[in-house]
Protein backbone atom coordinates (compact mmCIF):
# COMPACT_ATOMS: atom_id res chain seq x y z
CA UNK A 1 0.00 0.00 0.00
CA UNK A 2 1.37 3.35 -1.02
CA UNK A 3 2.50 5.76 2.20
CA UNK A 4 0.31 8.52 1.28
CA UNK A 5 -2.99 5.95 1.09
CA UNK A 6 -1.56 4.54 4.27
CA UNK A 7 -1.73 7.53 6.02
CA UNK A 8 -5.06 8.71 5.02
CA UNK A 9 -6.26 5.44 7.32
CA UNK A 10 -8.74 5.36 10.45
CA UNK A 11 -9.92 3.05 12.64
CA UNK A 12 -14.04 2.48 13.44
CA UNK A 13 -14.55 -0.23 15.07
CA UNK A 14 -11.67 -1.30 14.80
CA UNK A 15 -11.71 -2.14 10.77
CA UNK A 16 -9.20 0.62 9.42
CA UNK A 17 -10.86 2.72 6.98
CA UNK A 18 -9.30 5.54 4.61
CA UNK A 19 -10.42 8.79 6.07
CA UNK A 20 -11.83 9.66 2.16
CA UNK A 21 -14.05 6.65 2.06
CA UNK A 22 -17.85 6.97 1.66
CA UNK A 23 -18.27 5.01 5.42
CA UNK A 24 -15.71 7.21 7.16
CA UNK A 25 -17.08 10.41 5.61
CA UNK A 26 -20.96 8.97 6.82
CA UNK A 27 -19.57 7.82 10.18
CA UNK A 28 -20.13 8.53 13.46
CA UNK A 29 -16.78 11.17 13.92
CA UNK A 30 -17.82 13.28 11.20
CA UNK A 31 -21.21 13.67 12.24
CA UNK A 32 -20.41 14.72 15.31
CA UNK A 33 -18.29 17.55 14.27
CA UNK A 34 -21.13 18.75 11.76
CA UNK A 35 -23.99 18.65 14.32
CA UNK A 36 -20.96 20.58 16.40
CA UNK A 37 -20.93 23.43 14.07
CA UNK A 38 -24.74 23.69 13.59
CA UNK A 39 -24.67 24.12 17.75
CA UNK A 40 -22.08 26.75 17.92
CA UNK A 41 -23.51 28.61 14.93
CA UNK A 42 -26.76 28.78 17.01
CA UNK A 43 -24.57 29.82 19.88
CA UNK A 44 -22.65 32.31 17.81
CA UNK A 45 -26.04 34.19 16.15
CA UNK A 46 -27.35 35.16 19.41
CA UNK A 47 -24.04 36.86 20.40
CA UNK A 48 -24.52 38.65 17.28
CA UNK A 49 -21.37 37.63 15.75
CA UNK A 50 -22.90 35.51 12.92
CA UNK A 51 -26.58 37.44 11.51
CA UNK A 52 -27.14 38.06 8.49
CA UNK A 53 -25.65 35.15 7.35
CA UNK A 54 -22.56 36.67 7.96
CA UNK A 55 -19.07 34.76 9.49
CA UNK A 56 -18.22 31.18 9.57
CA UNK A 57 -17.13 28.29 11.67
CA UNK A 58 -14.34 25.36 10.74
CA UNK A 59 -13.42 22.28 12.85
CA UNK A 60 -11.35 19.42 12.32
CA UNK A 61 -12.70 16.12 12.69
CA UNK A 62 -10.89 14.66 15.60
CA UNK A 63 -9.79 11.36 15.32
CA UNK A 64 -6.81 9.79 17.53
CA UNK A 65 -5.89 7.73 14.79
CA UNK A 66 -5.97 10.04 12.40
CA UNK A 67 -2.55 12.34 12.65
CA UNK A 68 -3.66 15.63 13.20
CA UNK A 69 -2.17 17.29 10.21
CA UNK A 70 -4.48 14.75 7.98
CA UNK A 71 -7.42 15.27 9.60
CA UNK A 72 -10.68 16.13 7.76
CA UNK A 73 -12.24 19.27 7.36
CA UNK A 74 -15.82 20.14 8.26
CA UNK A 75 -16.73 23.70 6.97
CA UNK A 76 -19.92 25.28 7.59
CA UNK A 77 -21.61 27.02 4.02
CA UNK A 78 -21.90 30.56 2.60
CA UNK A 79 -24.87 32.87 2.22
CA UNK A 80 -27.08 30.60 4.81
CA UNK A 81 -28.89 31.55 7.93
CA UNK A 82 -26.52 30.03 10.49
CA UNK A 83 -28.73 30.01 12.91
CA UNK A 84 -31.02 27.21 11.07
CA UNK A 85 -28.29 25.28 9.30
CA UNK A 86 -28.30 21.24 9.90
CA UNK A 87 -25.89 18.58 9.61
CA UNK A 88 -26.44 18.39 5.79
CA UNK A 89 -25.60 21.43 5.07
CA UNK A 90 -22.19 21.03 6.11
CA UNK A 91 -19.19 20.46 3.44
CA UNK A 92 -16.21 18.30 3.88
CA UNK A 93 -12.75 18.90 3.26
CA UNK A 94 -9.72 17.07 3.07
CA UNK A 95 -6.23 17.95 4.58
CA UNK A 96 -5.39 19.95 1.21
CA UNK A 97 -9.06 21.70 1.51
CA UNK A 98 -10.24 19.80 -1.56
CA UNK A 99 -13.69 19.56 -1.22
CA UNK A 100 -14.76 15.28 -0.30
CA UNK A 101 -18.25 15.86 0.08
CA UNK A 102 -20.76 18.67 -0.78
CA UNK A 103 -24.62 19.55 0.82
CA UNK A 104 -27.39 19.14 -1.74
CA UNK A 105 -29.39 21.93 -3.66
CA UNK A 106 -32.50 23.40 -1.42
CA UNK A 107 -35.62 24.31 -3.44
CA UNK A 108 -36.14 27.94 -3.87
CA UNK A 109 -36.03 29.87 -1.84
CA UNK A 110 -32.66 28.50 -0.81
CA UNK A 111 -29.88 29.65 -2.49
CA UNK A 112 -27.59 27.01 -4.65
CA UNK A 113 -25.09 25.78 -2.09
CA UNK A 114 -22.19 26.73 -2.02
CA UNK A 115 -18.74 26.41 0.48
CA UNK A 116 -17.66 29.34 2.84
CA UNK A 117 -15.96 31.94 0.86
CA UNK A 118 -13.64 32.04 3.98
CA UNK A 119 -12.31 28.74 3.14
CA UNK A 120 -9.04 29.81 2.12
CA UNK A 121 -8.61 31.88 5.17
CA UNK A 122 -9.35 28.72 7.32
CA UNK A 123 -6.74 26.82 5.49
CA UNK A 124 -3.81 29.30 6.11
CA UNK A 125 -4.62 28.85 9.65
CA UNK A 126 -5.14 24.98 9.59
CA UNK A 127 -1.42 24.87 7.65
CA UNK A 128 0.40 27.70 9.41
CA UNK A 129 -0.87 27.11 12.78
CA UNK A 130 -1.78 23.63 13.21
CA UNK A 131 -5.67 24.67 14.15
CA UNK A 132 -7.96 22.37 15.08
CA UNK A 133 -10.76 24.82 14.41
CA UNK A 134 -11.05 28.38 13.28
CA UNK A 135 -14.04 30.99 13.72
CA UNK A 136 -14.77 34.07 11.73
CA UNK A 137 -17.27 36.56 13.77
CA UNK A 138 -18.63 39.74 12.32
CA UNK A 139 -19.28 40.64 15.78
CA UNK A 140 -19.67 44.01 16.03
CA UNK A 141 -17.07 44.85 18.81
CA UNK A 142 -14.95 43.48 16.75
CA UNK A 143 -15.74 45.59 13.84
CA UNK A 144 -15.84 48.75 16.16
CA UNK A 145 -12.54 48.21 17.60
CA UNK A 146 -10.54 48.66 14.54
CA UNK A 147 -12.15 51.38 13.87
CA UNK A 148 -11.05 53.48 17.44
CA UNK A 149 -8.14 54.39 15.46
CA UNK A 150 -8.45 54.12 11.92
CA UNK A 151 -4.30 54.24 11.08
CA UNK A 152 -3.71 52.08 13.47
CA UNK A 153 -2.32 48.16 12.29
CA UNK A 154 -2.45 46.55 15.48
CA UNK A 155 -5.05 46.37 18.60
CA UNK A 156 -3.42 46.45 22.26
CA UNK A 157 -4.71 45.94 25.40
CA UNK A 158 -2.93 45.01 28.89
CA UNK A 159 -3.90 44.48 32.65
CA UNK A 160 -7.54 42.99 32.05
CA UNK A 161 -8.58 39.87 33.30
CA UNK A 162 -10.03 38.07 30.27
CA UNK A 163 -6.44 38.62 28.68
CA UNK A 164 -5.68 34.83 30.50
CA UNK A 165 -8.10 32.93 28.43
CA UNK A 166 -5.78 34.14 25.33
CA UNK A 167 -3.10 31.27 24.38
CA UNK A 168 0.35 32.19 25.50
CA UNK A 169 -0.45 35.15 27.79
CA UNK A 170 -1.46 36.32 31.45
CA UNK A 171 -3.15 38.87 33.13
CA UNK A 172 0.32 41.28 33.01
CA UNK A 173 1.10 40.86 29.36
CA UNK A 174 -0.04 42.85 26.79
CA UNK A 175 -1.88 41.39 24.11
CA UNK A 176 -1.22 42.29 20.49
CA UNK A 177 -4.07 41.32 17.72
CA UNK A 178 -2.70 42.66 14.01
CA UNK A 179 -5.30 44.32 11.96
CA UNK A 180 -5.38 44.11 8.52
CA UNK A 181 -7.30 46.39 5.65
CA UNK A 182 -10.76 45.06 4.34
CA UNK A 183 -11.44 44.13 0.74
CA UNK A 184 -14.20 43.51 -1.18
CA UNK A 185 -14.49 39.71 -1.07
CA UNK A 186 -13.22 37.71 1.37
CA UNK A 187 -10.62 35.62 -0.50
CA UNK A 188 -8.86 38.87 -1.24
CA UNK A 189 -8.02 38.75 2.20
CA UNK A 190 -5.45 35.76 2.04
CA UNK A 191 -2.38 37.40 1.40
CA UNK A 192 -2.80 39.99 3.68
CA UNK A 193 -3.81 37.48 6.72
CA UNK A 194 -1.32 35.35 5.78
CA UNK A 195 1.42 37.83 5.91
CA UNK A 196 -0.02 38.65 9.57
CA UNK A 197 0.00 35.19 10.58
CA UNK A 198 4.13 35.85 9.90
CA UNK A 199 4.60 38.65 11.61
CA UNK A 200 3.06 38.06 14.37
CA UNK A 201 4.19 34.38 15.76
CA UNK A 202 2.49 34.28 19.10
CA UNK A 203 -1.40 35.78 17.81
CA UNK A 204 -4.34 33.37 17.54
CA UNK A 205 -6.44 36.31 16.25
CA UNK A 206 -6.42 39.01 12.78
CA UNK A 207 -8.20 41.95 12.80
CA UNK A 208 -10.48 42.73 9.66
CA UNK A 209 -10.67 46.44 9.65
CA UNK A 210 -14.78 47.20 9.54
CA UNK A 211 -15.50 43.48 9.23
CA UNK A 212 -14.45 41.26 12.24
CA UNK A 213 -12.53 38.78 13.12
CA UNK A 214 -10.55 35.14 12.44
CA UNK A 215 -9.94 33.60 15.76
CA UNK A 216 -7.74 30.01 15.78
CA UNK A 217 -7.09 27.26 18.53
CA UNK A 218 -6.03 23.51 18.79
CA UNK A 219 -9.66 22.91 19.19
CA UNK A 220 -12.97 23.95 18.71
CA UNK A 221 -12.63 24.33 22.71
CA UNK A 222 -9.96 26.46 22.54
CA UNK A 223 -11.19 28.88 19.32
CA UNK A 224 -14.52 29.40 21.44
CA UNK A 225 -13.01 30.35 24.32
CA UNK A 226 -10.73 32.39 22.61
CA UNK A 227 -13.18 33.97 20.69
CA UNK A 228 -14.87 34.79 23.46
CA UNK A 229 -12.44 36.23 25.32
CA UNK A 230 -11.30 38.59 22.40
CA UNK A 231 -14.87 40.09 21.96
CA UNK A 232 -15.24 40.68 25.40
CA UNK A 233 -11.53 42.72 25.33
CA UNK A 234 -12.72 44.57 22.46
CA UNK A 235 -16.27 45.71 24.27
CA UNK A 236 -14.20 46.68 27.12
CA UNK A 237 -11.95 48.80 25.14
CA UNK A 238 -14.84 50.57 23.48
CA UNK A 239 -16.80 51.24 26.46
CA UNK A 240 -13.19 52.35 28.30
CA UNK A 241 -12.81 54.93 24.98
CA UNK A 242 -15.98 56.40 25.70
CA UNK A 243 -14.94 56.81 29.23
CA UNK A 244 -11.83 58.60 27.69
CA UNK A 245 -9.44 55.91 29.49
CA UNK A 246 -6.91 54.17 28.13
CA UNK A 247 -6.79 50.44 27.65
CA UNK A 248 -3.39 49.99 26.04
CA UNK A 249 -1.84 51.24 29.70
CA UNK A 250 -1.87 48.90 33.15
CA UNK A 251 -3.28 52.08 34.92
CA UNK A 252 -6.53 52.35 32.33
CA UNK A 253 -5.83 56.03 33.25
CA UNK A 254 -7.10 59.35 31.32
CA UNK A 255 -6.30 58.73 27.44
CA UNK A 256 -2.90 61.17 27.08
CA UNK A 257 -0.48 61.61 24.19
CA UNK A 258 1.92 62.77 26.43
CA UNK A 259 5.63 62.00 25.36
CA UNK A 260 8.88 61.80 27.78
CA UNK A 261 12.34 63.16 26.33
CA UNK A 262 15.30 61.74 26.43
CA UNK A 263 17.94 64.77 26.60
CA UNK A 264 20.63 63.46 23.22
CA UNK A 265 24.14 64.09 24.14
CA UNK A 266 24.22 67.17 21.48
CA UNK A 267 21.59 68.51 23.78
CA UNK A 268 18.98 67.88 21.22
CA UNK A 269 15.02 66.64 22.55
CA UNK A 270 13.86 63.12 21.63
CA UNK A 271 10.40 62.66 22.13
CA UNK A 272 9.96 58.73 23.14
CA UNK A 273 6.21 56.48 22.98
CA UNK A 274 7.63 53.65 25.38
CA UNK A 275 10.62 52.83 27.67
CA UNK A 276 12.54 49.61 27.56
CA UNK A 277 14.22 49.25 31.37
CA UNK A 278 17.05 46.63 31.83
CA UNK A 279 16.93 45.27 35.23
CA UNK A 280 20.16 44.59 36.62
CA UNK A 281 22.14 47.62 37.60
CA UNK A 282 19.31 49.55 36.04
CA UNK A 283 16.21 49.38 38.22
CA UNK A 284 18.00 46.62 40.49
CA UNK A 285 21.21 46.05 42.10
CA UNK A 286 23.04 44.03 40.71
CA UNK A 287 24.17 42.66 44.06
CA UNK A 288 20.39 41.52 44.48
CA UNK A 289 20.81 39.15 41.60
CA UNK A 290 24.34 37.79 42.32
CA UNK A 291 24.33 37.75 45.97
CA UNK A 292 20.31 36.52 46.48
CA UNK A 293 18.96 35.43 44.03
CA UNK A 294 21.22 32.95 42.08
CA UNK A 295 22.37 31.54 45.56
CA UNK A 296 18.65 30.70 46.14
CA UNK A 297 18.70 29.18 42.97
CA UNK A 298 21.56 27.31 43.18
CA UNK A 299 20.63 25.95 47.15
CA UNK A 300 17.43 24.65 46.04
CA UNK A 301 17.83 23.39 42.38
CA UNK A 302 18.14 19.92 43.93
CA UNK A 303 14.80 20.27 45.97
CA UNK A 304 12.36 22.24 43.69
CA UNK A 305 13.56 18.99 41.14
CA UNK A 306 12.79 16.69 43.63
CA UNK A 307 9.37 18.18 44.70
CA UNK A 308 8.08 19.08 41.17
CA UNK A 309 9.98 16.50 39.32
CA UNK A 310 6.90 14.58 37.52
CA UNK A 311 5.10 17.52 36.90
CA UNK A 312 4.75 19.26 33.18
CA UNK A 313 6.40 22.57 33.74
CA UNK A 314 9.57 20.77 35.88
CA UNK A 315 9.66 17.75 32.53
CA UNK A 316 9.64 20.95 30.15
CA UNK A 317 12.57 22.70 32.18
CA UNK A 318 14.41 18.96 32.26
CA UNK A 319 13.59 18.88 28.42
CA UNK A 320 15.00 22.24 27.48
CA UNK A 321 18.06 21.66 29.56
CA UNK A 322 19.16 18.33 28.18
CA UNK A 323 18.97 19.93 24.65
CA UNK A 324 21.33 22.48 26.29
CA UNK A 325 24.03 20.24 27.52
CA UNK A 326 24.04 17.99 24.64
CA UNK A 327 24.91 21.40 22.38
CA UNK A 328 27.41 21.99 25.50
CA UNK A 329 28.95 18.67 25.24
CA UNK A 330 28.95 18.50 21.63
CA UNK A 331 30.99 22.38 21.92
CA UNK A 332 33.05 21.19 24.83
CA UNK A 333 31.34 23.84 27.11
CA UNK A 334 33.15 23.88 30.70
CA UNK A 335 31.05 21.96 33.09
CA UNK A 336 28.55 20.14 30.99
CA UNK A 337 27.94 16.90 32.56
CA UNK A 338 26.09 14.18 30.50
CA UNK A 339 22.40 13.81 31.63
CA UNK A 340 21.65 10.09 31.96
CA UNK A 341 18.41 8.84 30.76
CA UNK A 342 15.20 8.51 32.33
CA UNK A 343 15.93 5.00 33.38
CA UNK A 344 18.39 5.47 35.27
CA UNK A 345 16.49 6.70 37.67
CA UNK A 346 14.69 9.88 39.17
CA UNK A 347 18.12 10.34 41.53
CA UNK A 348 20.37 9.93 39.31
CA UNK A 349 18.63 12.31 36.50
CA UNK A 350 18.55 15.39 39.32
CA UNK A 351 22.13 14.83 40.31
CA UNK A 352 23.34 15.75 37.00
CA UNK A 353 20.93 18.40 36.48
CA UNK A 354 22.17 19.95 39.58
CA UNK A 355 25.59 19.60 38.28
CA UNK A 356 24.64 21.19 35.14
CA UNK A 357 23.07 23.70 36.41
CA UNK A 358 25.46 25.03 39.08
CA UNK A 359 28.18 25.00 36.36
CA UNK A 360 25.77 27.37 34.31
CA UNK A 361 25.27 29.77 36.81
CA UNK A 362 28.69 29.68 37.93
CA UNK A 363 29.87 30.76 34.74
CA UNK A 364 26.51 33.46 34.45
CA UNK A 365 25.43 32.15 31.38
CA UNK A 366 22.55 33.85 29.60
CA UNK A 367 20.70 30.93 28.30
CA UNK A 368 17.01 30.57 28.44
CA UNK A 369 17.01 26.60 29.84
CA UNK A 370 18.72 27.83 33.03
CA UNK A 371 16.79 31.19 32.76
CA UNK A 372 13.03 29.13 32.50
CA UNK A 373 14.31 26.71 35.79
CA UNK A 374 15.68 29.47 37.81
CA UNK A 375 12.42 31.30 37.14
CA UNK A 376 10.27 28.49 38.79
CA UNK A 377 12.58 27.92 41.81
CA UNK A 378 12.31 32.06 42.31
CA UNK A 379 8.27 31.66 42.04
CA UNK A 380 8.52 28.88 45.13
CA UNK A 381 10.48 31.70 46.87
CA UNK A 382 8.46 34.18 46.45
CA UNK A 383 5.20 32.51 47.02
CA UNK A 384 6.76 31.54 50.22
CA UNK A 385 8.26 34.74 51.30
CA UNK A 386 11.78 33.43 51.49
CA UNK A 387 12.32 36.10 48.70
CA UNK A 388 11.41 39.14 48.41
CA UNK A 389 12.12 41.64 45.00
CA UNK A 390 14.22 44.51 45.61
CA UNK A 391 14.30 47.67 42.94
CA UNK A 392 16.25 51.20 43.28
CA UNK A 393 13.88 53.65 45.59
CA UNK A 394 14.06 56.26 43.11
CA UNK A 395 12.46 53.74 40.20
CA UNK A 396 8.57 53.48 41.73
CA UNK A 397 8.14 56.83 41.76
CA UNK A 398 9.45 57.13 38.25
CA UNK A 399 7.02 54.28 36.68
CA UNK A 400 4.34 55.91 37.77
CA UNK A 401 5.09 59.33 36.68
CA UNK A 402 5.21 57.39 33.21
CA UNK A 403 2.67 55.90 33.16
CA UNK A 404 0.46 58.71 34.04
CA UNK A 405 1.83 60.71 31.45
CA UNK A 406 0.69 57.62 29.21
CA UNK A 407 4.33 56.09 28.50
CA UNK A 408 4.52 52.32 27.90
CA UNK A 409 6.51 50.90 30.27
CA UNK A 410 8.54 47.34 29.35
CA UNK A 411 11.34 45.35 30.99
CA UNK A 412 13.73 43.23 28.69
CA UNK A 413 16.04 40.89 30.63
CA UNK A 414 18.41 38.37 30.47
CA UNK A 415 15.84 36.75 33.37
CA UNK A 416 12.99 34.52 32.45
CA UNK A 417 9.41 36.78 31.65
CA UNK A 418 8.21 35.25 34.96
CA UNK A 419 11.31 36.07 36.86
CA UNK A 420 10.69 39.06 36.11
CA UNK A 421 6.83 39.56 36.90
CA UNK A 422 7.75 37.77 41.06
CA UNK A 423 10.30 40.31 41.24
CA UNK A 424 8.22 43.43 40.25
CA UNK A 425 5.63 41.79 41.98
CA UNK A 426 6.57 41.40 45.69
CA UNK A 427 9.09 44.70 46.50
CA UNK A 428 8.31 46.56 49.34
CA UNK A 429 7.17 48.99 47.60
CA UNK A 430 3.95 46.77 46.79
CA UNK A 431 3.20 45.04 43.30
CA UNK A 432 5.10 47.30 40.90
CA UNK A 433 3.50 45.26 37.84
CA UNK A 434 0.80 47.68 37.04
CA UNK A 435 3.14 50.30 35.91
CA UNK A 436 4.28 47.87 33.61
CA UNK A 437 2.85 46.94 30.20
CA UNK A 438 5.12 43.71 29.28
CA UNK A 439 8.18 41.68 29.92
CA UNK A 440 10.75 40.47 27.24
CA UNK A 441 13.59 38.02 27.78
CA UNK A 442 15.80 36.10 25.89
CA UNK A 443 13.61 34.05 23.59
CA UNK A 444 13.21 37.53 21.36
CA UNK A 445 17.23 37.34 21.17
CA UNK A 446 20.54 38.19 23.15
CA UNK A 447 20.89 41.75 24.87
CA UNK A 448 23.82 42.41 22.69
CA UNK A 449 22.35 41.41 19.43
CA UNK A 450 20.80 44.74 17.04
CA UNK A 451 18.38 42.10 15.48
CA UNK A 452 16.62 41.53 19.29
CA UNK A 453 15.74 45.52 19.69
CA UNK A 454 14.46 45.55 15.75
CA UNK A 455 12.28 42.51 16.95
CA UNK A 456 10.84 44.76 19.92
CA UNK A 457 10.32 47.78 18.41
CA UNK A 458 8.22 45.56 15.68
CA UNK A 459 6.23 44.08 19.28
CA UNK A 460 5.39 47.69 20.23
CA UNK A 461 4.29 49.08 17.07
CA UNK A 462 5.89 52.38 16.87
CA UNK A 463 6.23 54.14 13.55
CA UNK A 464 10.29 54.83 14.49
CA UNK A 465 12.57 52.66 16.30
CA UNK A 466 13.80 56.31 17.48
CA UNK A 467 10.54 56.71 19.50
CA UNK A 468 11.43 53.74 22.27
CA UNK A 469 14.13 55.14 24.80
CA UNK A 470 16.15 51.79 26.09
CA UNK A 471 17.66 52.44 29.50
CA UNK A 472 20.61 49.73 30.43
CA UNK A 473 23.94 49.59 32.35
CA UNK A 474 25.68 47.40 29.71
CA UNK A 475 27.60 48.94 26.90
CA UNK A 476 27.17 46.11 24.67
CA UNK A 477 23.30 46.30 24.83
CA UNK A 478 23.55 50.29 24.16
CA UNK A 479 25.40 49.88 21.32
CA UNK A 480 23.37 47.13 20.42
CA UNK A 481 20.23 49.07 20.71
CA UNK A 482 21.90 52.29 19.07
CA UNK A 483 22.42 50.21 15.76
CA UNK A 484 18.95 49.31 15.54
CA UNK A 485 17.68 53.00 15.80
CA UNK A 486 16.57 53.30 19.75
CA UNK A 487 17.17 56.03 22.06
CA UNK A 488 19.77 54.95 24.44
CA UNK A 489 20.59 55.87 28.05
CA UNK A 490 22.85 54.01 30.32
CA UNK A 491 22.43 53.79 34.24
CA UNK A 492 25.14 54.32 36.33
CA UNK A 493 24.51 52.59 39.99
CA UNK A 494 26.22 51.29 42.65
CA UNK A 495 28.10 48.31 42.04
CA UNK A 496 27.80 48.37 38.29
CA UNK A 497 30.87 47.73 36.13
CA UNK A 498 33.04 50.45 34.16
CA UNK A 499 32.37 52.31 30.94
CA UNK A 500 34.53 52.50 28.47
CA UNK A 501 36.45 55.90 27.66
CA UNK A 502 34.52 58.38 25.49
CA UNK A 503 31.42 56.16 25.03
CA UNK A 504 29.04 58.90 23.31
CA UNK A 505 26.22 57.90 25.51
CA UNK A 506 24.13 59.70 28.12
CA UNK A 507 24.18 58.36 31.61
CA UNK A 508 22.17 59.31 34.41
CA UNK A 509 22.25 57.80 37.92
CA UNK A 510 18.41 58.08 39.26
CA UNK A 511 15.32 57.64 36.64
CA UNK A 512 14.89 60.74 38.02
CA UNK A 513 16.75 62.94 35.65
CA UNK A 514 14.37 61.45 32.78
Amino acid sequence: MAAASAAQLAVNGGVKMATNSQAYLEGDKVKQTKSLIAELCRHFYNQGWVSGTGGSITIKVHDDSVPKSQQLIVMSPSGVQKERMVEEDMYILSSDGSILSAPLAKPTPHKPPKCSDCAPLFMKAYQMRNAGAVIHSHGMESCLVTMLNPLAKEFRITHMEMIKGIQGHGYYDELVVPIIENTAYENELTESLTEAIKAYPKTTAVLVRNHGIYVWGDSWISAKTQSECYHYLFDAAIKLHQLGLDWTTPSHGPIQNAKISALAPNGSIKPSRCIVLDIEGTTTPISFVTDVLFPYARNNVGRHLDATYDSAETQQDIKLLRAQVQQDLENGVAGAVCIPSDDAGKMEVIAALVANVEAMIKADRKITALKELQGHIWQTGFQNNELEGLVFDDVPAALEKWTASGIKVYIYSSGSRLAQRLLFGHTKHGDLRKHLCGFFDTTVGNKRETKSYTEITASLGVDNPSEILFVTDVYQEATAAKAAGLEVIISIRPGNGPLPDNHGFRTIRSFSEI
